[in-house]
């Protein structure tokens, strides 16, 4: 993701001091209430390691038609841009039958359907035009193969689900095993064939092809055996290669459930032979509701999360086979459901989801790395829902067309490249803590950086599983080691996301939470989540290599900190 260790710091409010901007430079102001957590972050420049792994350029959704919608083509759009070419995009029903309709954790695409006398009838239309919007916005596609056509289907009526949030049954005729495998095959052998005539061989093995969605769980998404499952996978992957032999597959995508069942997989795919380019799972948090002395607040769950992936991750070390193969968690989330609602979900417009992804995506990394394994992706399941009220309490990145705090701090995750470089922070809470506890006593306030050339940029967050209010951090960074192109002193600037920054949610409720914003408050509120520069340029001193920059960050604060050199900012402007 973006840098080896992560550390964070925070502090309420937005002021902010670098030490060498101004002889005069003021210290942080007194403040009501408890006192700041003081933080010290050492940041080493001339040390640069492995190159930065944008892991978190990865996103889903159960409803693929929402990407060819309008507010689907505006959040497409900013997910392409922030590493174009590299953004991937997981959907489930790629190939459920229906008119394309959506639904709350349902689509279609009608892509397979047969004739009187059973001969298979291909229509390439709808999931076209999902994978040309992809496409057009600089995403590719992490390809679900899935889910089965009602044509194909072993149990085909009732055939689209009743589910609705709190109720109705979600496994109906889309979830079953296929009556005919050789069918199966040859529909994903057809489809990639297809994807290759419209979009060229080297384009499509650069994508993503995987079996299905969370076969484990089969009150959910499988209405067969785990032995019925393995057939289906490896029919499919036996069509992908018919139709691509260099094609990237893998799987099996199950939710991280504290089960056997990978390890079962992987014993499976040696044995059968079944080709298998990288593996991957889901792990989720588990936020919940707690009593306080004001009534109740959302405590996260981040020891879950961990937890889950952690027990995927001993699966894979554990064969000496498949150790050195690459990782995709294709899931990764504070909780399992996208769609649904709640008080415990009440995380997500806010800073508590921000934060808590900033704080998670670096902890993953390094469980990974502790066993010696190679995370390639760490895919976050939220998207957007159409035509939904503003702020509606879905896990999502956009509301309305409204970016969410939570989308702005991928912004940030995008703009740390180049190579890592040692961050270490007293604030931040030990891996095996977080592991164990979460982050329930003392808040985390980690950092993670890198260098890319005369560039140095430092993430800090500040988070805490509890969303109840808690005192600032004021934070001390330190760079080390920085090269002679800053023998002028540095120019630094500041990106922030937390309650008064980059805040459409915050924005929203100070205006009275309208529920149909007028073309006025809307554009308010458009310019409330802009991610802009706290500081920009702002001035400070290097000597001998050392710069420090002091700053103040608010709980559930996430900020990007980056220094040039002052004598290429002042010549730029």
């Amino acid at each position: 993701m973006i840098a080896r260790r992560i550390r964070r710091s925070a502090v309420d409010g937005a002021r902010y001091a670098v030490l060498g901007w101004a002889a005069c430079a003021a210290p942080l102001a007194a403040q009501d209430g408890p006192a700041p957590i003081p933080v010290n972050v050492t940041v080493d420049a001339g040390r640069p390691g492995e190159p930065v792994n944008p892991v978190w350029r990865f996103f889903g959704a159960d409803e693929p038609n929402y990407a060819t919608m309008k507010d689907g083509r505006t959040t497409l759009a900013t997910l392409g841009q922030l590493a174009p070419e590299r953004v991937y995009f997981r959907a489930h029903n790629l190939l459920t039958s229906g008119d394309g309709t959506p639904a709350l954790k349902w689509g279609s695409t009608n892509a397979y359907r047969e004739d009187a006398a059973g001969r298979p009838i291909y229509d390439w239309t709808i999931v076209d035009r999902i994978f040309d919007t992809y496409r057009a916005r600089g995403i590719k596609p992490y390809v679900e193969i899935g889910f089965m056509p009602e044509a194909l289907s072993s149990r085909p009526q009732p055939y689209q689900h009743d589910w609705r949030p709190g109720s109705g049954e979600l496994r109906t005729g889309w979830a079953y095993p296929p009556k005919d495998y050789a069918k199966w095959e040859e529909l994903v052998y057809q489809w990639v064939r297809h994807c290759v005539a419209r979009y060229g061989a080297d384009e499509v093995a650069s994508w993503y092809f995987q079996t299905w969605n969370e076969p484990n769980l089969p009150q959910y998404y499988w209405g067969g055996t785990r032995e019925e499952f393995f057939r289906l996978h490896d029919a499919a992957i036996r069509g992908v290669r018919r139709a691509l032999p260099r094609a990237r597959v893998g799987g099996p995508d199950i939710a991280g459930a504290g089960d056997d069942f990978l390890t079962a997989f992987l014993q499976h795919v040696k044995a059968a032979g079944t080709p298998t380019d990288f593996l991957s799972f889901h792990a989720k948090g588990s936020p919940s509701v707690v009593a306080d002395a004001g009534g109740s607040h959302v405590r996260m769950g981040i020891a879950t999360h961990l937890r889950a992936a952690d027990h995927e991750f001993g699966q894979i070390a554990a064969d000496p086979r498949f150790r050195r193969t690459p990782i995709v968690i294709g899931e990764s989330d504070p909780e399992g459901c996208a769609a649904c609602q709640g008080p415990a979900n009440a995380y997500r417009n806010g800073t508590m989801y921000s934060s808590y992804t900033a704080a998670v995506i670096p902890r993953l990394q390094a469980l990974a790395m502790r066993r010696g394994l190679t995370l390639d992706g760490v895919l976050s399941w939220a998207f957007e829902f159409e035509d939904q009220r503003p702020f509606a309490g879905f896990r999502q990145l956009t509301s309305a067309g409204i970016d969410l705090p939570v989308i702005n701090v991928f912004k940030l995750f995008a703009r740390i490249k180049g190579r890592t470089v040692p961050a270490t922070s007293d604030g931040e809470r030990p891996l095996d803590t977080v592991l164990r506890d979460g982050v329930r006593a003392a808040a985390d306030i980690g950092a993670v950086a890198a260098r890319d050339g005369d560039r140095v940029s430092v993430l800090v967050w500040h988070y805490h599983d509890d969303d109840v209010p808690g005192p600032e951090a004021a934070v001390t960074v330190r760079l080390k080691g920085l090269p002679a192109a800053f023998r002028d002193g540095a120019a630094v600037t500041e990106l922030r996301v937390d309650p008064q920054h980059a805040n459409s949610y915050a924005a929203w409720k100070a205006m009275g939470s309208p529920e149909a914003p007028s073309n006025e408050q809307r554009a308010k509120l458009m310019a409330a989540a802009r991610l802009d520069p706290v500081h920009a340029g702002e001035r400070t001193v290097v000597t001998k290599g050392v710069a420090t920059v002091r700053f103040g960050l608010p709980r559930t604060g996430v900020t990007l900190i980056e220094l040039t050199p002052a004598e290429r900012a002042r010549s730029a402007r």
